[in-house]
């Protein structure tokens, strides 16, 4: 079996690291946050004491990070762990970051003669604990398909969008729909309780028909609507408002570049914005946009 590096240890990461030590691979983890190195190490991960050291000797890297910097900060530059890996390891960057630092990521590991691919996920924390996120993945075939048997073990679905960057510009469409949705979602499930429905009965209502979404029948925003969902856990945990509005504006970004069109995208971005206005919110699971539409108490 392969010895993987994984870097980043976040609700998405440390899950994802945990399958692959489940599927039999040997783990070296690093993050810089002590307490998520420490879960890591307790579902069979080595600790890493940095991510040069998590990466000595690896024939594949993992990195799971919050930011684009935060990527080229890691592989790139006369420090960066490009210099340090071995001929032919296998970079998979499951980060959702712009297509372009994609790109510039998997340029300057060809040059060192190493393979890399960008692979954004999706499907939320639930997913990388169960081992079933979806995988978009951008880079050369061959690249891909010496991912898969590690994807695999992380996930469930795994596509090939196309060259690299092609997994982040998919990455960034799904979750400017997902925002979208989310925010249609709450609005409605509140304009139901707001007159009088049981959100639990309206849920079950519209998964059953033409409103069904994912956001609905997965990740219900309404408090005590789901069980084992943010919104019934105070909107700990999840996927953070401050993320989805990180993912937003590099749908922006992207729409701008291309001259697309996208209205609700940028409606979404700004309903998101409003929500986030306090670092408390920020931190809250997306989901608790719910709450943006939620009546002060007494009214």
């Amino acid at each position: 079996m392969e010895k993987i590096a994984f870097i980043g240890l976040g609700n998405m990461g440390g899950p994802m690291a945990a399958n692959l030590v489940k599927a039999g691979y040997t783990v070296t983890a690093f993050d810089l946050s002590a307490a998520a190195l420490e879960q890591a190490v307790s579902h069979g991960c080595t600790r890493g004491e940095s991510a040069h050291q998590a990466a000595a000797g690896a024939e594949v890297v993992i990195s799971m990070l919050p930011s684009g910097d935060a990527v080229k900060g890691l592989y790139l530059g006369a420090r960066g762990l490009l210099q340090a890996l071995a001929e032919n390891t296998l970079i998979i960057d499951c980060s959702t970051i712009s297509a372009n630092d994609a790109r510039q990521l998997i340029a300057a590991a060809n040059e060192r003669e190493l393979r890399a691919v960008d692979a954004p996920v999706s499907g939320g924390t639930a997913a990388a604990a169960a081992g079933t996120l979806s995988f978009m993945c951008g880079g050369d075939e061959g690249a891909v398909d010496a991912a898969r048997p590690f994807l695999q073990a992380m996930g469930a679905n795994i596509f090939h969008a196309g060259p690299a960057g092609s997994g982040q510009v998919a990455k960034i469409c799904n979750n400017m729909l997902l925002a979208i949705h989310m925010i249609g979602t709450a609005e409605a499930l509140q304009l139901g309780v707001d007159n009088g429905l049981d959100p639990a009965v309206l849920s079950e209502i519209m998964k059953a028909s033409s409103g069904g979404n994912w956001s609905l029948e997965k990740y219900n925003p309404y408090p005590g609507v789901m069980e084992s969902v943010p919104a019934s856990n105070g909107y700990a945990g999840g996927f953070a408002v401050a993320l989805m509005l990180k993912d937003l504006g590099l749908a922006m970004d992207t729409a701008a570049g291309s001259a697309s069109s996208t209205p609700l995208g940028a409606l979404a971005k700004n309903l998101y914005q409003l929500h986030g206005s306090s670092e408390e919110s920020r931190a809250l699971d997306f989901s608790s946009i719910q709450n943006l539409f939620r009546r002060p108490a007494g009214n």
